[in-house]
Parts: C-alpha cells; sequence; structure tokens
C-alpha cells in the first residue's frame, strides 16, 4: 500500500448497552476477545494490510484506550485519538477523525466499526477502491437470513443501487458489513461538529447526489460481536483458529492463558477458553469455553461453562456459573449456582 492509503479511523465511542454489565466500566472494544482487547484484532488487520496511521474515534471511557494502546509504538501503528465530548454518530465521528488525517483529498480512507470480528481480504477490498475509482467502498457480506439486517443491493458491476432498511422479504441478501474505504474529500463533504449516521443519513444521501458507491462482496467469517454470547462467539473462534489474528497470543492446547495466570496443577481448561493477567484458579476448577478477566479467584471445584467473568471477578467454592456475565469485582458466594434463568442483574 502507498503511502495515500495508509491512514484508516476505528469507529470506538459507542456504549455497549447490549452488554452490559461488562461496559458498565471499560468501553466496549476494550473487552477481552481472544486475551486482547477487541480492536487488538483490528489494528492487527489494519496493519497487516499496510495501514501505518490509525484514528480511534473515541467517546465512553476514552482513556481506556490511551492507557492501554498509547501511542500505539508497541502494535506497529502510529495511533491518534479523537475525543468526542458527547457522541456524534458514526457519520460525525468519522467527520471529526477526519480532521488529524493528512492523505490528499484522492486519498483512500479505511474505516472499521468497532464491534465487528472479520476475516475479509482488505487489501483486496482496497484494490477494488482504487481501479473503480469509487467515491466509497463498503465491505458487504451475505447472510442466510437478512431480515434482522439493512440490505444492500449491487448491479452486476458492483455498484451499489440502494440502502434499504430491515423487511420481512429482503430482496438481497447482502448487508452492509461494516469496513468502508472513503475517499478523503468524501468524508470532508460530512457536516463538522453534528451528529449524523452514515449508514442512514451519509449513504443514501451520497448515492441520491450521484456518488460511485461500490460494494465489495467477500463472505469469509463476520461477526457483529454486540451480544455477550457474541463476544463469547467471537473469542472462541479466534482461540480455536475459526478466524485467524495476528494479535492472539499465549495460546497453549486449545486456550489462551497469560504467562502471569497462577493455575492448579488439578484444574481443567479447555473450548477456547481465555485467562487473563494475574488471575488465580484454584485445585478442582473446570472452566469451558468462557472469558475469565484479569485479577479473577476462582476458588476450588468450581465449574465455569459458556460464561464471562470480568475483572476481579471473586468466585467461591463449588460455585457453578454457566451462560452468563458476571460484572466487574462482584462476588460469588460459595455453591452458588448461576445459569440464564438464574441472573444476578
Amino acid at each position: 500500500m502507498s503511502d495515500k492509503k495508509s491512514e484508516a479511523i476505528l469507529l470506538v465511542g459507542g456504549r455497549g448497552t447490549r452488554l452490559a454489565p461488562l461496559t458498565d466500566a471499560i468501553a466496549k472494544p476494550m473487552l477481552p476477545v481472544g486475551g486482547v482487547p477487541f480492536i487488538a484484532h483490528q489494528i492487527a488487520q489494519a496493519q497487516a494490510a499496510g495501514i501505518n496511521k490509525i484514528v480511534l474515534a473515541t467517546s465512553y471511557l476514552a482513556q481506556t484506550f490511551t492507557d492501554y494502546f498509547g501511542d500505539g509504538s508497541d502494535f506497529g501503528v502510529e495511533l491518534i485519538y479523537a475525543v468526542e465530548e458527547s457522541a456524534l454518530g458514526t457519520g460525525g465521528a468519522i467527520r471529526n477523525s477526519a480532521e488529524f488525517l493528512s492523505g490528499a483529498p484522492d486519498s483512500a480512507i479505511v474505516i472499521f466499526n468497532g464491534d465487528v470480528l472479520s476475516g475479509h481480504d482488505l487489501p483486496a477490498q482496497i484494490k477494488a477502491h482504487e481501479s473503480s475509482n469509487a467515491d466509497v467502498t463498503l465491505y458487504l457480506t451475505p447472510v442466510k437470513d437478512a431480515r434482522a439486517y439493512g440490505c444492500v443491493p449491487c448491479d452486476e458491476s458492483g455498484r451499489v443501487l440502494d440502502f434499504l432498511e430491515k423487511m420481512e422479504n429482503p430482496i438481497t441478501n447482502l448487508i452492509n458489513a461494516g469496513c468502508y474505504i472513503f475517499k478523503r474529500s468524501i468524508i470532508d463533504q460530512i457536516p463538522a461538529n453534528k451528529v449524523v449516521s452514515v449508514e442512514r443519513e451519509t449513504f443514501p444521501q451520497l448515492l441520491k447526489s450521484g456518488a460511485n458507491i461500490r460494494g465489495f462482496i467477500d463472505n469469509s467469517y463476520w461477526l457483529d460481536v454486540g451480544t455477550p454470547q457474541a463476544l463469547l462467539t467471537a473469542s472462541r473462534d479466534l482461540v480455536l483458529g475459526k478466524i485467524s489474528s495476528p494479535a492472539v497470543v499465549n495460546k497453549i492446547g486449545d486456550c489462551v492463558i497469560s504467562p502471569s495466570a497462577s493455575i492448579d496443577s488439578t484444574a481443567k481448561i479447555s473450548g477456547g477458553s481465555t485467562i487473563g493477567e494475574r488471575v488465580k484458579i484454584e485445585a478442582g476448577v473446570e472452566i469451558i469455553g468462557s472469558i475469565i478477566s484479569a485479577d479473577t479467584q476462582i476458588s476450588a471445584n468450581s465449574l465455569i461453562g459458556n460464561s464471562i467473568l470480568g475483572r476481579a471477578v471473586t468466585v467461591g467454592q463449588s460455585a457453578q456459573i454457566i451462560g452468563s456475565a458476571v460484572a466487574d469485582r462482584e462476588k460469588i458466594a460459595e455453591k452458588t449456582v448461576l445459569r440464564p434463568e438464574i441472573s444476578l442483574f
């Protein structure tokens, strides 16, 4: 990738209400997935595609991003933070972040939604954008049931024909998959300091004005990581290799375990589980397909399955936590049974 195509914007300002209580004290894109904050995978994907400068469009708990990623040098990129005092929507966030870009008007700017895990071919999307001289190129993916999504029909050449809201009988199964390439000059047309939805306002307006909007269709792995179950699925799929990411490290068998974790030799960990930093796991514990966040302590003979434990959670002896999301610093008493029908929240 040449210098003029080396910039990206990562939209990470959302609060993540569907992931509460996990997001009460941590921004959604910073939740652990595959053993690292979720957006570490997107940053790695961008870096692998030759992008060397990324603007993080932040709002909710913005400091959590800078505390972890800093200036980006440890991750092979330059990171700049565009902090919104109040959320500006996707379009407003893109426009606000553009102030930190240095590309020419015809340069290609990659935009990532901060809640999508994708294995799509980003370099090929960039190449398609260039070759068609597009104003915007959207990554589109086919889904089995498109009724829950807005659809994006295209003609045979790949030109986008319309942006359709959810409907009972979709005319196409192609949906907006959350990665766009904008010509820099198009971003500059979005109103500044105003709440704007790129999906509901910018794209339809551009189409109406005759802009060259293209679809890049890729049926690789794609997942909207907006719920606790989707977060778990994404994490397990990364650990088990259903989707690859350079950001996955410390893999031991079918799990990811931090070197600073303390785990009794009789404990059993399986199913794509991830064990965070400074976690302590006592004798006889079994963990299956779960995310155990940093500084959590799990007492002897407990069972954790298909669950997410937040940071600094304490689990008493012989507790059972199945299919549950436990907030940061919660204390689970010994012999407690948590299942989907028995919720703490």
